[in-house]
């Protein structure tokens, strides 16, 4: 298996499982947080928003292309642009509007992944514009499919925490 197919698996993967999971979740479910404390909570909408079209395509698409999708003046001013107040997130409207989204970050992300070129995944060095160092393209695609998979076991803590029936086959199998 080469480095470019292991990607796209685990991409496959956290996709199909996050959006068997986002169909358990209904429209009324939308304007959901968690109880109990803390702050910064997203709506199970704006969780579903954040899988659906901040998750993992785009940036892979920011990786592998150089384009980020935003203007250079956001990318160049680093994390507080990306990471903003829960409050300030946006939400998706319907649950199908969500799938959707994930469909099409999916299919952006398995174009981007293909295009891939098994030689640079080890060798060429990108840097995120959110900051970090500069790491091999393969460890920042990685990452970025590492990201939708911590935000679909958010998705799966979510739903348990409504009272839904999920076990833990849910959050690993497609």
């Amino acid at each position: 298996m080469t480095l470019q197919q292991l990607l796209i698996e685990e991409a496959e993967t956290t996709y199909a499982i996050t959006r068997n999971l986002a169909r358990r979740v209904g429209d009324a479910d939308l304007a959901w947080t968690p109880g109990g404390g803390g702050t910064e909570w997203m709506t199970m909408g704006q969780l579903l928003m954040h899988c659906a079209s901040f998750g993992c395509g785009k940036a892979v698409q920011g990786f592998v292309r150089g384009d980020w999708g935003v203007g250079a003046s956001a990318v160049d001013a680093g994390a507080d642009v990306h990471v903003p107040p829960a409050a300030a997130l946006p939400s998706v409207t319907s649950v199908a509007q969500a799938l959707g989204l994930l469909e099409a970050d999916r299919r952006l992300a398995l174009a981007c992944l293909a295009d891939t070129r098994e030689a640079d995944l080890l060798t060429r060095r990108v840097a995120a514009p959110w900051g970090g160092p500069a790491l091999p393209l393969f460890q920042q695609l990685l990452h970025m499919v590492a990201h939708l998979a911590q935000h679909k076991g958010q998705l799966f803590y979510y739903l348990k925490l409504m009272g839904r029936e999920v076990g833990t086959s849910d959050l690993w199998e497609a």
